[in-house]
């Protein structure tokens, strides 16, 4: 079984893919995913909901690790997630937190400035 670091490295490796069932194979069944500006959301179905608002009007995603931090079960990322949107480039700085229970994420909270990510979408 992968350590949470290589884990959560290879969760936001994947994201480059724009594959959501890739994507949600990372988490648990009882996953709960907290974009902090947004109601956080329980379950694969629910994450995959959230996945949608960023996956799908993506033409390239790459989340950038600056910083990681790694204790246990908990995984903490400072990154900058690149999104290209109707060909316009949006480099969104964000704070992560996972937690990982036998190699799957059960808690992805994310911290970011929301109305950084609606002007560059809009």
């Amino acid at each position: 079984m992968q350590s949470p670091e290589a884990v959560v490295r290879s969760f936001c490796t994947a994201w480059e893919r724009r594959d959501i069932p890739t994507i949600l194979d990372f988490f648990s069944d009882d996953a709960v995913y907290h974009n902090m500006p947004l109601a956080p959301v329980s379950g694969k179905d629910g994450i995959e909901e959230v996945l949608h608002l960023f996956v799908l009007p993506a033409e390239k995603i790459r989340f950038e690790i600056l910083h990681l931090l790694s204790q246990g079960n908990l995984v903490l990322t400072e990154r900058v997630d690149h999104f290209t949107i109707s060909g316009k480039e949006i480099a969104l700085p964000v704070a992560g937190v996972f937690e990982l229970r036998d190699g799957k994420i059960v808690a992805w909270r994310d911290y970011f400035d929301f109305a950084t990510w609606q002007r560059a979408s809009a």
